[in-house]
């Protein structure tokens, strides 16, 4: 299979910005040590400091599903519980 891009838009509710922010930076640094990551870069929207996207590029999907049930994803689920107000994901190809 090919490369699997990840696009996560994570949006913190305005009073849980440094918690959301805080909680995710935890996960740079392990994750990029994890079978098949490429890389996983954290950004934060210039105008909205409540925006975060993660931009990942996976050697699979495979290895992406084993980082999803990876115990360093569940703490920071639990840590930031009801302090995110909305999630999206995205799986994507590169096409060109």
């Amino acid at each position: 299979m090919a490369k699997l891009t990840i696009v996560a838009n994570i949006k913190a509710n305005p009073d849980k910005i440094a918690l959301v922010k805080a909680e995710l930076e935890k996960l740079i640094e392990i994750t990029r040590g994890e079978a098949g990551c490429i890389n996983y870069d954290l950004h934060q929207d210039n105008d909205n400091p409540a925006h975060f996207l993660f931009y990942e590029n996976w050697e699979s999907r495979d290895l992406w599903q084993t980082h999803m049930g990876a115990p360093h994803l569940a703490a920071y689920m639990a840590a930031t519980e009801g302090a995110v107000e909305e999630f999206t994901l995205n799986e994507m190809s590169v096409i060109g």
